[in-house]
């Protein structure tokens, strides 16, 4: 069956409905109902208090009353940071797909769960809690039938679909581990997480549709799986009506799907079990797969969208991005499905067909709450007003931007154009590893100012706290430090898949006791906070977060090239953008095919996203006498502070410098006289 009618075919693919019970879902204690999105005045001091100072009093009743249990838990937190060691709800046991799908077809099947908001406008489809769990319960007797079993882990290779999150869900429901990999990976970078995770399965697409363009999702899996010997079952979907090569490993989805039961007994997972691995890049060439665990993440997730969003039920909330990222698993699956929300799914682009795209789908979809990248809101900024007025966007009640610091000048578009200066405008921080949003202008007290650019307030439970470089605690305001958290909130991540060790050093060690972001903050003087940017070698490139040592691998691996150094520097669309200094062998041959080999490898063997958008050759690095590469001295050079290096002094030869200056002015001018 093609998917260009999988949406509207559900409800007749699947056949009659069986649920199984859960408790009723009961207010938070200790907070407003869900329809307020904030405390009451004055309350939110007093929440973030005993957050802070009981966490078992604070989040032992909201766990209790927000989901539905098969066995109460018996103690709220046991953490130690000194250890890494992470534990919430201890004793209990659910099941996440139960929280996000039985409870609310139990009242209220036909409500909406996902609008799927596809690449042609106009197209959308609506699917049911009902038929949601229906093809979710069928997709799990699927992957039973086909020997995935508790514990076992799936990997996920699809754009954003109905599909998508019934692969996840389904994983859930069985208590398989799913990893999404982003669509837009390579098979290098697939097979590699593949391996990493030791996945039994994936499921993908034969193509995708994004832009209008069709993207080999089949081809791109089955070259991956030829490096990945655990692989035993492909399963392929129908995205569109063309036909692409089925191997000796591979299943149509549909097809088995239609031949399974609508229902399927969840299995109880216990509360610290693995739901899901997701893999983000790491200071290292090797990306790091973050575990998350049942209980704290879903209500992390739960309760970070009902109220840093102003979720209200009946709203429709609109998260524009990608399920390969945790902002996708967080803000389109998990935690608006946990409340029994609308989410929209948007397979597109934001300029296709036109700069229009996402205010033409507000309008079309009445959204309520869209939630997208500085990224976007950059690009769309340089087409002007006219195609954000041309569609009433009344609907609109909260703006959010995710993914990297939000410039003061996107923040006011954003704030004036978009929201009409009327939508509360919520910056938010976090990361893979925090499972959920911790640093957000909401909630607040009632009507609490909102300063631009700004994340500010720390959620219930963050305790942020500023270390200077010798690890001293930064009192005050209008300080500036390593951004820290002093406690364990639940739905941060339990370790790095398979390896500990390797989650204390990058976390835990450098401050001890104490969580480690990797980013710098500025606390103002009436204790507000705004993200300065990461501390480590990770760049973010349109809100992907990407280690330079991975694109150095990738470029590294070419036979013409003994060293590289890729820094991260500004940039007015992305936020940032990837520089790469290349030194070549004597016998290189052509440099500029060498550049064009070098865009290719990384692309193969990473994204195309990661592609750096400038590539320097030069004679030889700067690097001290024990030959390290100074990329702080590279990144002035090429941001115009070449005045202003400071201590050159550790170089193992100061005139490598000068070189460099000379090499990137002649690499300008050529640009300059080829424009």
């Amino acid at each position: 069956m093609a998917a260009s009618g999988l949406g509207r075919s559900v409800g007749r693919l699947l056949g009659s409905l069986s649920w199984r019970s859960g408790q009723p879902l009961r207010l938070l204690r200790g907070l407003s109902a869900p329809a307020a999105a904030a405390a009451q005045p004055g309350s939110y001091q007093a929440q973030s208090s005993q957050a802070a100072r009981e966490p078992a009093a604070f989040w032992g009743p909201l766990a209790r009353d927000t989901l539905v249990w098969d066995t109460p838990y018996h103690t709220v937190w046991d953490c130690d940071f000194s250890s890494g060691k992470i534990g919430w709800f201890l004793g209990g046991q659910l099941n996440v797909s139960v929280n996000c799908l039985d409870q609310h077809v139990r009242k209220s099947p036909e409500n909406i769960a996902l609008i799927w908001e596809r690449d042609e406008p106009g197209t959308e489809v609506r699917i049911t809690y009902r038929e949601l769990l229906e093809t979710t319960c069928r997709l799990a007797n699927m992957l039973k039938r086909h020997g995935i079993c508790r514990g076992d882990r799936v990997a996920i290779y699809m754009p954003v679909s109905p599909l998508a999150v019934t692969a996840m869900l389904a994983c859930a429901r069985i208590g398989a581990v799913h990893t999404v990999v982003f669509a837009g990976f390579s098979a290098e970078s697939l097979a590699g997480r593949i391996n990493d995770a030791k996945c039994k399965v994936v499921i993908t697409f034969n193509q995708g549709l994004r832009g209008g363009r069709v993207v080999e999702l089949k081809k791109i899996v089955d070259e991956a799986v030829k490096h990945c010997p655990t692989i035993q079952h492909v399963l392929v979907a129908h995205r569109t009506d063309n036909k692409v090569h089925m191997g000796h490993l591979d299943i149509p989805l549909e097809q088995e799907m239609a031949k399974e039961d609508p229902v399927c007994a969840p299995e109880s997972m216990n509360s610290e079990d693995m739901l899901f691995l997701l893999y983000t890049s790491g200071s290292t060439g090797i990306p790091k797969g973050l575990v998350h665990t049942q209980a704290g993440y879903l209500l992390y997730a739960s309760l970070t969208h009902r109220l840093v969003f102003d979720y209200r039920p009946g709203d429709v909330f609109g998260c524009v991005a990608d399920i390969g990222w945790i902002t996708g698993h967080s803000y389109v699956v998990y935690g608006p499905l946990c409340n029994g929300a609308t989410t929209v799914l948007f397979e597109s682009t934001p300029v296709y067909p036109d700069a229009g795209r996402y205010w033409e789908t507000v309008q079309r979809l009445k959204i309520n709450q869209f939630y997208g990248a500085p990224t976007a809101v950059r690009l769309l900024l340089k087409y002007g007003d006219s195609w954000v007025k041309k569609y009433d966007r009344s609907s609109l009640r909260t703006l959010g931007s995710v993914g990297e610091p939000i410039n003061q000048e996107a923040w006011e578009w954003l704030h004036k154009v978009v929201g009409d200066c009327r939508c509360t405008l919520v910056d938010t921080w976090w990361q893979t590893e925090t499972g959920g949003i911790c640093i957000a202008p909401r909630p607040s007290e009632e009507g609490a100012e909102i300063l631009p650019g700004m994340a500010m307030r720390p959620f219930y439970g963050i305790v942020p706290v500023l270390m200077d470089e010798k690890g001293n605690i930064v009192e005050g305001g209008n300080v500036s430090g390593a951004l820290c958290l002093s406690q364990a909130w639940p739905g941060m991540a339990r370790t790095i898949y398979g390896d500990h060790q390797r989650f204390m050093e990058a976390y835990f060690k450098p401050y001890p006791g104490y969580y480690f972001t990797g980013d710098g903050a500025y606390r103002t003087e009436g204790g507000y906070y705004q993200i300065t940017g990461r501390m480590d070698d990770v760049i973010n490139i349109s809100g992907h977060r990407l280690g330079t040592a991975e694109i150095e691998d990738a470029m590294a691996s070419h036979p013409a090239v003994p060293e590289t150094a890729v820094i991260g520097y500004p940039h007015d669309i992305k936020g940032e953008a990837a520089f790469a200094f290349i030194v070549l062998k004597n016998n290189a041959g052509d440099p500029d095919l060498v550049v064009k080999e070098l865009r290719s490898a990384v692309a193969n063997k990473i994204a195309k996203y990661a592609v750096p958008d400038q590539i320097l050759v030069v004679k030889r690095l700067p690097k001290t006498r024990s030959g390290k590469v100074m990329r702080r001295l590279l990144r002035k050079i090429i941001t115009g502070r070449a005045q202003d290096l400071g201590d050159t002094t550790t170089l193992e030869d100061p005139h490598v410098i000068t070189e460099i200056l000379n090499a990137y002015q002649k690499y300008k001018d050529k640009q300059t006289a080829a424009q």
